[in-house]
């Protein structure tokens, strides 16, 4: 079943976020600041959808980011999508972009354009310390644009895709395959973030 979400504050929880109602360009966005846990990377800091279940199924949004004027110099527009969030909001799991990231010069950065990770246990850092790769992946895109994302989901696995192009395949989802919860809007450090066009196909319904 696929639902077309209505994008209104009174349909999402904030979650260490504040939620407004905005017009950018002519048109009705969300748009959504991290407000707690402002110095501190993958964490629980999105507008989460009220009373929806998912575990298996595509969520497409979306996103544009631009940089708060107080910004560190370390943000990089992190903007994305939160899934299977647990009630507690003490589990979930993530993908996101780093829009500054997308077309810079410097080719290690370009290459972490985008990212999945777990929370609370398999953040970005824990992946960077182990020297493990996969969960990044590099994406052609820029701060203040509008960035389509989906996310394919099923069990353990994921394919992300950006724009239309396949950017990250996932195979084991940290959570496993029985983790089931809401979706949610996320932003990190220093973001700006607006979001439009929330479409959610669930393939199980609970």
């Amino acid at each position: 079943m696929q639902h077309h979400i209505t994008m209104t504050k009174d349909n999402f929880e904030a979650v260490n976020t504040k939620i407004l109602e905005t017009n950018l360009d002519g048109e009705a966005v969300l748009e959504v600041h991290k407000t707690e846990k402002l110095m501190v990377f993958d964490e629980n800091t999105y507008a989460k959808l009220k009373h929806f279940s998912f575990k298996n199924g595509t969520i497409e949004v979306s996103v544009r980011s631009r940089l708060l004027p107080d910004a560190p110099d370390f943000a990089r527009g992190f903007i994305g999508i939160a899934f299977r969030i647990s009630e507690d909001n003490e589990q979930f799991e993530s993908f996101y972009v780093r829009p500054t990231n997308g077309n810079h010069e410097d080719s290690i950065r370009a290459s972490r354009a985008s990212q999945y990770f777990a929370y609370p246990n398999y953040k970005f850092d824990y992946f960077r310390e182990q020297g493990i790769a996969d969960y990044e992946a590099p994406a052609a895109i820029s701060l203040d644009e509008w960035i389509a994302i989906r996310a394919e989901i099923l069990d353990e696995r994921a394919v992300f895709y950006i724009n239309g192009q396949e950017t990250l395949g996932v195979n084991d989802l940290k959570l496993g395959e029985e983790a089931v919860g809401s979706i949610g809007l996320f932003v990190d450090i220093g973001t700006q973030g607006f979001f439009k066009d929330l479409k959610v196909t669930v393939y199980d319904e609970y």
